[in-house]
């Protein structure tokens, strides 16, 4: 029995020394009795006695394994040393034995190196500095000093972190499982246990302000904030003695915050309302013209896309156009300009009719739903597709225009157009290229929007519908 005595606290080199040396002289994982320094000894000590050099061969393994065996290392399971020195021994005969995510050693492993990351990252996260005062009558760097507590020995791992995020500082980490040190030149670690200073400093109380501050009720998930936030570090930080009184408090501080939530829109919401208004007070419109319809549908308040919205988009292109283009609805670049197929899918609609020769001011351009429908994403607004009931709702609006207009041609482009102009679910590729009849003598053409080309991952499929959506606008171009 083979019996490495190693120290065990996140060196890598010297398990690699000993694992190398067991695997060059054939020892396989079950004679080998790995052993850590503060264990003692056991009955039988076979550490000092010499491997077999016969059937010695050199060592060669991946990059991955070595990278994976660095931070499994850091590890403070004791059967760390096996697993890896097993993972090892069968490597020798299956290369690729890490791609098998199923495989019960490489499970574990993987499971050890993502609790070596977690706790990484905890310490990135949750390390607090105190500054320590400067002898007196001296000058020079301001120094820390700071107190953690590592599931792991990842004490080393992480200190070439701190160097680079607080280089211009004098700091020193200390920890049950070793610390760091960092005097502007020099980055020194320990593996030596340290206790735990005694120290608070003036910056605990600008860390409870903060976390007081940035603190939502509203947003509240305790389970997923104690995930992030485990209770084993609260102890150690000072704006965690506020949690428990912020998540008794939650509750009434988001009553609090409805009764005192804005009843106007935000900022740029109501200058553009404000600017809408007075351009349309400059002169009275006369009843039964595109313009009195739009002048109306400003206010339009059949259904809850109004309230989020900055402003109606209504139709836009001359009052006698031939062609009446149907959209699904307006999307973040038109909400703010007021004016439909202004975004990326209205720069590729205006390209694709520039290069067949069409002239985008002759033809009618429109949505079937009015206002932008979206949710926020940080600071972002993406877009929702309106549902059957809003579609319903802006109907009114599209067939005022429709009977304003008088088109011959009528290009409902996507399924939530054609659902307004027909009130039917049929697929948009089953009927795409077609013309069909509809009242009054007119032509009803189906074809995609043109954001749906814009989504489309793949490059070669893209281009080709792209040639689709140009023979489509020919037809359009071609109609009589």
């Amino acid at each position: 029995m083979y019996g490495p005595m190693l120290e065990g606290r996140g060196d890598f080199t010297e398990w690699r020394d000993a694992a190398r040396a067991a695997l060059a002289a054939n020892i396989p994982p079950g004679k080998i009795d790995w052993r850590l320094q503060d264990d003692g000894f056991g009955l039988l000590d076979f550490s000092g006695a010499p491997l077999p050099t016969e059937g010695a061969a050199p060592v060669s393994v991946s990059a991955a394994f070595v990278a994976l065996a660095q931070a499994v290392i850091c590890h403070s399971d004791p059967g760390r040393f096996a697993l890896l020195y097993r993972l090892l021994w069968r490597l020798k005969r299956d290369r690729a034995l890490l791609q098998f995510k199923s495989d019960p050693d490489v499970s574990d492993v993987r499971l050890l190196e993502k609790s070596v990351r977690r706790d990484y990252h905890k310490m990135t996260a949750f390390v607090r500095f105190k500054e320590l005062p400067l002898p007196q009558g001296q000058g020079g760097r301001r120094r820390f000093v700071a107190w953690f507590e590592p599931d792991h020995f990842i004490i080393e791992r992480t200190a070439p972190f701190f160097q680079r995020r607080f280089t211009d500082m004098d700091w020193l980490i200390v920890s049950p499982k070793g610390s760091a040190r960092w005097d502007g030149n020099l980055l020194q670690t320990s593996r030596e246990a340290a206790a735990k200073p005694d120290l608070k400093d003036e910056t605990d109380d600008l860390w409870r302000t903060y976390y007081a501050n940035i603190f939502n009720p509203a947003r509240l998930k305790i389970k997923a904030m104690t995930a992030e936030m485990p209770k084993k570090y609260w102890k150690n930080l000072p704006e965690a003695e506020l949690i428990p009184d912020l998540i008794l408090g939650a509750e009434a501080r988001v009553l609090e915050m409805a009764a005192k939530e804005a009843s106007q829109p935000k900022p740029f919401h109501h200058r553009l309302q404000a600017a809408a208004s007075a351009r349309e007070e400059q002169s009275t419109l006369p009843d039964g013209t595109l313009a009195s319809l739009a002048h109306e549908a400003r206010h339009c308040t059949r259904c809850a896309l109004h309230c989020k919205a900055t402003q109606t988009v209504f139709g836009d292109g001359p009052e006698n156009a031939k062609i009446m283009v149907v959209g699904e609805q307006p999307g973040d670049h038109e909400d703010l300009a007021g004016k439909p197929f202004v975004g990326p899918a209205g720069q590729l609609f205006d390209r694709t009719l520039r290069e067949i020769g069409v002239d985008r001011g002759g033809l009618y351009v429109t949505n079937a739903v009015k206002h932008f429908k979206y949710e926020t994403r940080g600071k972002r607004r993406i877009h929702q597709r309106p549902n059957a009931g809003e579609v319903e709702q802006c109907r009114w609006w599209l067939n005022q225009e429709i009977a304003l207009v008088q088109p011959k041609l009528i290009v409902a482009m996507g399924a939530t157009a054609l659902y307004a102009l027909t009130g039917g679910k049929e697929k948009v590729s089953e009927i795409r290229g077609r013309p069909l009849p509809m009242q009054e003598g007119r032509t009803l053409f189906v074809t995609v929007h043109p954001s749906y080309l814009l989504r489309l991952p793949d490059e070669q499929a893209k281009e080709m519908e792209i040639k689709k959506f140009k023979q489509d606008m020919l037809y359009v171009r071609n109609f009589e």
